[in-house]
């Protein structure tokens, strides 16, 4: 009996060990965070080695899809939208297919990118764009599949696949310039009614220049075409710190009767609880 036990444990210890084993990855993965403009680009996939083999219409047959790379599908995010073939791809993530063939490939960026390889069904609705490429022939061997950004400009950058003798460049344009002029114009012509508003609160819990509070949350109103209950709340907090009561029930009432059109009941609550301490009831 004791031999038994004694073989078991072994037998447990030595699978538990097996089990603890780490070895290298046959393809590593890479991942490249890159802003370029002012979009935040992430870029991720696993890099199989060519081990000597044949690759563009043998390993990875011609004119059938492929998902560039190993493992888990390749994935790119933009946190803002792009532009690539002339066609607007919203911010997200997608998959990167190709479909290579000798002379181009078809690339395809996928919006369902939770694969282990390729779709069992190739669903069109999902391509966001598919983009045709050519191939450029490399004056060297790039042993490890390889994705990165080539050509990077304050709005455009080239997204380079390159393997065995073989590279495809992607031209991705990005909204940099349209981005940058909306907030050339915003601060060209001053603050929002947001900017005061957050100013205004801020110093009111700050407990900062309440009467640069005051001012600043009577412009926050007055750009508003129709403030909402919370704006006229934090007004009647104002009022009342600086010493107006009067304008503070003014502003509590009208919040008031906001909030009640909203169903907002927290806010009713706080504003009658305001104005009964303030007289207003």
């Amino acid at each position: 009996m004791k031999k038994i036990i004694l073989l078991v444990v072994a037998a447990v210890f030595s699978v538990t060990t097996y089990a603890q084993i780490k070895t290298p990855a046959a393809s590593p993965a890479q991942k490249i965070e890159q802003t370029i403009g002012l979009t935040d680009v992430t870029l991720e996939y696993s890099r199989p080695h060519k081990k000597n083999r044949e690759i563009f219409g043998a390993l990875v047959p011609f004119n059938k899809l492929w998902r560039t790379g190993a493992n888990k599908n390749t994935q790119i995010t933009f946190s803002d939208d792009v532009e690539i073939g002339g066609e607007t791809v919203k911010a997200g993530t997608y998959a990167i297919f190709a479909k290579p063939s000798l002379d181009t490939w078809e690339v395809s960026f996928y919006n369902d990118y939770s694969n282990w390889g390729t779709p069992e069904e190739w669903d069109a609705s999902k391509v966001a764009v598919t983009i045709k490429a050519k191939t450029v022939a490399l004056p060297m061997v790039v042993k490890s599949f390889t994705i990165m950004f080539n050509d990077v400009t304050g709005d455009s950058a080239d997204l380079s696949i390159m393997w065995d003798e073989t590279m495809v460049n992607i031209p991705i344009k990005f909204s940099t310039d349209k981005a940058v002029s909306a907030s050339i114009d915003q601060m060209m012509s001053g603050p929002s009614s947001g900017d005061y508003y957050a100013a205004a609160v801020y110093y009111l819990e700050s407990g900062k220049d309440i009467t640069k509070a005051k001012t600043w949350i009577d412009k926050a109103i007055s750009m508003r075409e129709n403030p909402a209950f919370w704006y006229h709340r934090q007004q009647s907090l104002i009022y009342a710190k600086s010493g107006d009561t009067k304008g503070a029930v003014k502003a509590a009432k009208t919040s008031l009767t906001l909030a009640k059109e909203a169903g907002n009941n927290d806010y009713v609550a706080l504003n009658t609880a305001s104005l009964k301490e303030w007289g207003g009831l």
